[in-house]
């Protein structure tokens, strides 16, 4: 049998990418990485110039409202635990210098490398409880959490298997976080209810883009059983 390469094979379809998401995660034959001997959650800038809409319109977004919250609870139950807390946010040099080819496309006040340390686009929502005594919090610089940060060598010090990533965005920071976990050999989980998008097509098309390669795309309730199943 032969095939005319001379034609298209991608599927096209007039559905919507949130019902493509949920036919996708609704097959029960799909494997999971699942979850290993230990875990670490690593919440990814969640910081004012993403997260306050009311602040920041060009550049916040909303997708669960109650996301903060979520965030929240992950966190301390993996703090209770002993489980490793991990915090990223973004911002660059008074000059951004550091930003790379990334700060290159725009150069407007709500533009990436227009992140300043200390800004207030740069601080973390307000609503977060953050112990720093005991998380990790880091400033990156670009997408993953995982590039020219501590990240992997403070995950392999504590011995961790498995990563739980939360924030945003879920076609940006969340996804590039998630593949560097999966490269860098973790088990990688994202809760449904922690990640967040400027538009849903953008979201649930990442969210099923992971779920189908790159990590669990799981609501929250299996991050907290396996949460309270660990024993140190």
């Amino acid at each position: 049998m032969t095939h005319d390469i001379s034609k298209p094979t991608m599927v096209i379809s007039d559905k919507s990418a949130r019902q493509i998401f949920e036919e996708t995660r609704s097959n029960p034959s799909r494997a999971k990485f699942g979850f290993g001997s230990k875990l670490a959650v690593i919440n990814v800038d969640p910081q004012k110039g993403y997260t306050r809409p009311d602040l920041f319109p060009k550049t916040g977004y909303i997708t669960d409202p109650n996301q903060m919250n979520h965030i929240n609870d992950v966190s301390k139950a993996a703090r209770d635990k002993g489980l490793p807390v991990i915090w990223t946010h973004v911002a660059y040099m008074e000059n951004a210098a550091d930003a790379g080819v990334w700060g290159t496309r725009t150069d407007t006040p709500d533009s990436l490398q227009n992140i300043k340390y200390g800004s207030e686009r740069h601080e973390f929502d307000d609503r977060l409880e953050i112990d720093e005594k005991v998380d990790a919090v880091y400033t990156k610089r670009m997408p993953s959490a995982f590039f020219e940060t501590p990240l992997n060598s403070f995950l392999n010090w504590h011995k961790v298997d498995t990563v739980v990533v939360t924030g945003g965005s879920t076609s940006g920071c969340i996804r590039a976080t998630a593949v560097d976990a999966l490269s860098h050999g973790y088990r990688t989980i994202v809760p449904i209810e922690t990640t967040a998008d400027k538009h849903e097509s953008f979201h649930f098309a990442n969210l099923t883009d992971l779920l189908i390669k790159y990590a669990d795309v799981v609501d929250i309730a299996e991050v907290f059983k396996a949460i309270e199943e660990y024993q140190a």
